[in-house]
This record gives C-alpha cells, sequence and structure tokens, in this order.
C-alpha cells in the first residue's frame, strides 16, 4: 500500500469515527429527553412562548412603590416612617404617575420608590373618585416609563401579567388571562373593568397590567372577594389603559374631570314598557325622573319620554345614552329625539356640568 491509499484509509477511517461519535451523541441526547446540541452551550435565543421575562423587563422598572410618609417631619424616611399604600406606574419622561384614587386619597405626604432604588416625594396633580384614578408628580431624571399601545385594546383569552407590590413584599409578577371585558357600564361609576384572573392583592393597586409583550393594557384596581374572606379567588379588575390615559390627560389639564350631565335619572326599555308606551322596538332609555332644576327639566324633558337618539346616535341603551352626556361639554347645545305619547319629537338641551350623581 503506497502513502497516497493509506492516507485516504485512515481519513475515511477518522470521517467514518466522527458520523459514530455523532449518531451516538445525538441518540443519547433523544434519550434523555434533551436536544442535540444541549451538549454545547446554546446560542439560539429562548422561545419567548415559555418565559415572560422580556415583557416583564420592559414595564416592570416603570411600576413604582408608594407609600405615605409620616407626618411627623422629625422622622427619616426610611422604612420605618413610611407605610405602604400601594403601587403606580409612570406614564412619561416629565414624572407623571398613574395610580388609584383609593392608594393616595388619605395620605399625609406620598412618597414614591423606583425599582432602581431612588425616593422622591411626589405631589398630587388631580383625582378622580368616579373611576378611581390619580395622577401624581415626581421630579427626576432618566426616569423609566412603560410601553404604551392605545390601539391594541385587550380581548378575553389574552394573556396578562400583573405588577405591583402585594403586601409590601416587593415587586411581584402574577400571570393569568383576560377573563372578561366590560364588566361596569362606563355610565354606572364611569368605569369599564378588564376582568381577570392575575392575582390581584392588597399593594397591587395602582399597579400595572401588561400584556406578552410588556405593554401597558390597564391599571389594575380592585380584587373580588366574598363576604370579606382575605385572598384571592382568581376575580381581579383592572381599568382600561385608553380610559386611564384620557382620564389622566383630563387630570393633568384641569386636575379634574369635566362631565356633562342632564339631571335625570332613567332605565333601559324592557319588553313591558316598550308594550305600554307603543314603542317600535326596545331601543332607547326610558326617564323615570327628572331634576326640576337641571338642564333636562329646562328642555322640558319629563318622564315616561323615552329617548331614541343623542345628537343624531341611536342610543341602544343607559350605558350609552350616559357616556355620551358624560362627554359632553358644559355649555353647548344637545338634541335628544324622544317619544313622547307615541309621537317623536326633538329637543334642544343646554348640557350642564355633573357635580352630583346623574
Amino acid at each position: 500500500m503506497n502513502i497516497k491509499s493509506t492516507f485516504i484509509y485512515f481519513a475515511k477511517a477518522i470521517v467514518f469515527g466522527l458520523i459514530m461519535a455523532a449518531m451516538f451523541l445525538g441518540l443519547t441526547a433523544y434519550l434523555n429527553g434533551d436536544s442535540f446540541s444541549s451538549g454545547f452551550k446554546s446560542t439560539t435565543k429562548r422561545s419567548e412562548g415559555l418565559s415572560f421575562a422580556n415583557a416583564v423587563r420592559r414595564a416592570a422598572p416603570a411600576v413604582v412603590n408608594i407609600y405615605s410618609l409620616s407626618i411627623d417631619q422629625s422622622r427619616p424616611i426610611n422604612s420605618g416612617a413610611l407605610q405602604e399604600l400601594g403601587s403606580g406606574v409612570i406614564m412619561s419622561k416629565e414624572g407623571y404617575i398613574l395610580t388609584n384614587y383609593h392608594v393616595i386619597k388619605q395620605a399625609d405626604e406620598i412618597v414614591v420608590a423606583l425599582q432602581d432604588g431612588r425616593r422622591f416625594t411626589s405631589e398630587v396633580v388631580g383625582s378622580d373618585p368616579e373611576t378611581d384614578l390619580s395622577v401624581i408628580k415626581i421630579e427626576g431624571d432618566n426616569l423609566p416609563l412603560v410601553p404604551i399601545n392605545l390601539n391594541n385594546p385587550a380581548l378575553v383569552g389574552d394573556v396578562v401579567l400583573a405588577i405591583g407590590n402585594p403586601y409590601n413584599i416587593g415587586q411581584t409578577i402574577t400571570q393569568g388571562i383576560i377573563s372578561a371585558t366590560g364588566r361596569n357600564g362606563l355610565s354606572s361609576g364611569y368605569l369599564d373593568f378588564l376582568q381577570t384572573d392575575a392575582a390581584i392583592n392588597a399593594g397591587n393597586s395602582g399597579g400595572a397590567l401588561i400584556d406578552t409583550s410588556g405593554e401597558l393594557i390597564g391599571i389594575n384596581t380592585a380584587a373580588f372577594t366574598v363576604g370579606g374572606e382575605g385572598g384571592n379567588n382568581g376575580i381581579s379588575f383592572a381599568i382600561p389603559i385608553k380610559l386611564a390615559h384620557s382620564i389622566m390627560g383630563k387630570l393633568i389639564q384641569h386636575g379634574r374631570v369635566i362631565r356633562g350631565a342632564l339631571g335625570f335619572t332613567g332605565e333601559p326599555v324592557n319588553p313591558v314598557v316598550a308594550q305600554i308606551l307603543n314603542l317600535p322596538n326596545l331601543n332607547g332609555v326610558v326617564i323615570t325622573g327628572v331634576d326640576p332644576d337641571g338642564p333636562a327639566a329646562h328642555a322640558d324633558l319629563q318622564p315616561r319620554d323615552v329617548i331614541t337618539h343623542y345628537n343624531d346616535e341611536v342610543i341602544p341603551g343607559t350605558d350609552l345614552l350616559m357616556d355620551r352626556i358624560a362627554e359632553s361639554t358644559p355649555g353647548t347645545e344637545a338634541t335628544l329625539s324622544i317619544i313622547r305619547k307615541g309621537q317623536v319629537q326633538q329637543l334642544v338641551v343646554t348640557v350642564g356640568e355633573k357635580n352630583s350623581p346623574i
């Protein structure tokens, strides 16, 4: 055998040996439930479907802990002088923070603690008890901001993460899905809750509800309890970010939310009422009471009238009508289409400002 033949022989043997070794490693990894590459250092990105770490990294730094500082100014700002209240979300580089009204309403002085260790005293910009939202403000540089997409509404079945400081044990992430949307009409308390089974406990209030990309979709506000029992029952609520963002803008601009009002009470049309009042369908709101000093009375709206349109928009029920009235600017005129004693009429009413329940 010459040198060339010898070289070819050994080359083939080496290649064959490498192939057999690779097959052996692959078979061993398969039997152990691992991938072939598990024996080597992995450089591939972990599947996002298996972890929400990236979403948490995007949003969590902007979720702050909110404390009440003792009114005793002689006490230092330390953990012994602070009373835990809840959580909040940094919404802008100017330092505006969204939280719940019930979190800060009884605070003497509000201290905001960031996840990077910084602490700030804050001022209340404005509050809206109707939606349980408040805006507070801190002065700081390089503040972490939460990602927001107002055109990405939450859908039933979406996976969500709740971020907050439950029981003051430190920032905590819980996971669940959107169980329902539209809980409570905006007209009954001006809320339109998202329902989730992500755990929201004491201290989570005012914190962030985010999607799996890390974008803010709601402000955590309440957990459902039965008969005063403690713990989480898998039914929690958050204020949708589109509503919360709108309220925030009004609070920053005016310090409060200015809502329209007409001064009447009403209820949805049911089949019995439709038959009694000779109505063509179940759309509309039947008037049950009118404030004698309110705008509705001045426009001659009467009990048993049925409002079918508000500024030419069909009114299917009470929630939409109260929403449209609340969104109207006080002092402007609105046109009501009503049915009175079977006859269609139109009334022009000057919208008042809400300062008590409609």
